[in-house]
């Protein structure tokens, strides 16, 4: 390993090519970034604790901030997209494994979201491994070789635009330290990977795009702004070079769109409606409030009043404001051996697509590569041009239509599937796969995130499902215990201990059964997984 600068130490294993990411300069970079800006992080951070008290003890209400009208009232607009971001009208996902990147590479999509964030586990190897490849695809240098079925793989010669997620601003990367303080994990993805790959990228005619994923705030914004604008300083990199596409998957973010637009107007090219941590931000920020418990996750669809509100919402400021709105993921994946039921989930993503095609998206996400010809006909027939900024929709600006729950069940196949649902996927993120094929839909943390707190809201709240019976704890850990043996007795006892299921069904039980409610159950379960 190369002399690490003053004050950096790497706490991870250093596996062959991890110095080929973590050298002296790119660490350089991100102890720089550490030092201006990680109390910042911490500050923001604690804030989020201190409005969820106030929001807890009913001496605050979410809505429009009052002091930024001035902002939301304004005639300004972002800069236009980079030439090769102007169409996005269908972008697949998945985490940054060797494999994926390729296959998501060579997809008939326009853009690869690869994700560091929710589809990936954060295991050092994992994130390592994720900056190596990466690197290797934007260096068209990436292969790879299955050796079980020694097929080999290879980058196609017009890949799909790279965009890269960084992780959130409140998981920690404890792998790397700057006088003895975890770096953020935001911050490591986002300085290593601009730090080795924004000359190629220029040279190639293309630049260093992320999504940024569960700002609260424009505070948040102004953040990473601030951190943006230091690193293509410290580069030499034009302002702006650098482009980023926020994802509005909390329920605060959703009052500060034009203010989040505002804070990074030099770098932004878009939002993008995050809805499976939207649902679950909307039950974690109003969880003390018996009047916004929500039905059976199965029942909270974009065709619900208040989703539908989100989603209108942020494509009228986003084209206000010149800006992409991008649709988001349809959980279903193709389901093989059963053409009945592949039909039907087929059908189902194309009812998606078409639907924020209709309502105006720029484009949105699929899951797997086969869906991707269904998204680009639901777009294709209504958006002859890149995009559909010129049109103009209906701005909500009514708060009650954005936190009125949908009105709906709660049933015991509602229990018991969250239950089935948040142990298989927490086990699989045990095991260092964050992206998960569950019961023919394509999971990621959200699921997991939506589940647990159904489960701990409905409890805290006495909430009773559609018979009559209360949700009360007894309940919860009952269909809890009900859900695991069923999962064990489908795997057998070998697959369940070496799968990790029982610590899965542990944290589960841990958070769904807590007094307090954990903000993100990746912190928790991230010490299970340090030094992977």
């Amino acid at each position: 390993m190369n002399t690490l600068p003053e004050g950096v130490a790497i706490h991870g294993a250093m596996h062959p090519g991890f110095d080929t990411i973590l050298t002296p300069d790119a660490l350089a970079l991100l102890a720089d970034v550490h030092r201006r800006f990680d109390a910042e992080r911490q500050r923001l951070l604690a804030e989020r604790i201190t409005r969820q008290a106030r929001l807890d003890a009913g001496e605050e209400q979410l809505d429009f901030p009052a002091d930024t009208a001035a902002i939301r009232a304004g005639a300004w607009t972002v800069p236009p997209a980079p030439a090769d971001l102007q169409d996005r009208r269908v972008e697949i996902t998945g985490p940054v494994d060797r494999k994926m990147v390729i296959n998501a590479l060579n997809a008939d999509v326009k853009c690869f979201m690869a994700d560091f964030e929710d589809a990936s586990t954060p295991s050092w190897t994992n994130m390592m491994e994720g900056q190596i490849n990466l690197r290797d695809a934007v260096h068209r240098t990436i292969a790879f070789t299955d050796e079980a079925s020694g097929k080999s793989y290879k980058l196609k010669d017009d890949p799909a635009v790279l965009i890269v997620r960084a992780r959130g601003l409140h998981l920690d990367e404890a792998h790397v330290a700057v006088e003895g303080a975890p770096v953020a994990g935001a911050f490591f993805d986002f300085a290593l990977y601009l730090f080795h790959n924004h000359a190629e990228l220029a040279r190639r005619g293309t630049g260093p795009y992320f999504y940024l994923p569960k700002l609260e705030t424009r505070h948040e914004a102004r953040l990473w702004a601030l951190v943006i604008r230091h690193c293509e300083a410290a580069l030499g990199l034009t302002p702006g070079t650098v482009r980023v596409t926020v994802l509005i998957e909390t329920i605060t973010a959703v009052f500060e769109m034009d203010e989040i637009l505002w804070e990074l107007r030099q770098s932004i090219t878009g939002l993008n409606a995050g809805r499976w941590d939207y649902i679950f931000s909307y039950i974690k920020r109003q969880k003390s409030d018996g009047g916004r418990i929500l039905p059976d996750r199965g029942q909270v669809t974009m065709a619900a009043p208040f989703m539908a509100a989100y989603a209108k919402r942020l494509i009228a400021v986003c084209h206000r404001r010149g800006a992409h709105a991008m649709g988001g993921m349809s959980a279903f994946i193709p389901v093989k051996g059963d053409d009945a039921a592949n039909e039907a989930a087929m059908e189902r993503v194309k009812t998606d697509k078409t639907r924020e095609a209709g309502l105006g998206h720029d484009g949105a996400w699929v899951a797997h590569p086969a869906l991707a010809p269904i998204a680009r006909a639901a777009f294709d027939a209504v958006m002859p041009g890149p995009n559909q900024i010129s049109k103009q929709g209906e701005l909500i600006e009514d708060r009650d239509a954005l936190l009125t729950p949908v009105e709906g069940t709660i049933t015991e196949a509602g229990l018991v599937g969250n239950a089935d649902v948040a142990i298989r996927y927490i086990a699989s993120w045990l095991q260092g796969r964050g992206a998960a094929p569950i019961h023919n839909l394509m999971e990621d943390a959200a699921t997991a995130e939506i589940s647990r707190a159904q489960l701990w809201q409905w409890r805290v709240h006495g909430a009773k499902t559609d018979d009559g019976q209360v949700i009360d704890a007894a309940r919860v850990s009952a269909v809890i215990a009900r859900a695991a043996d069923a999962i064990r007795a489908e795997l057998g006892e070998n697959a369940w201990t070496a799968g990790r299921f029982g610590e899965a069904r542990t944290i589960l039980q841990d958070l769904a059964l807590a007094d307090t409610f954990e903000e993100f159950l990746t912190l928790p379960a991230y010490e299970k997984i340090r030094d992977v």
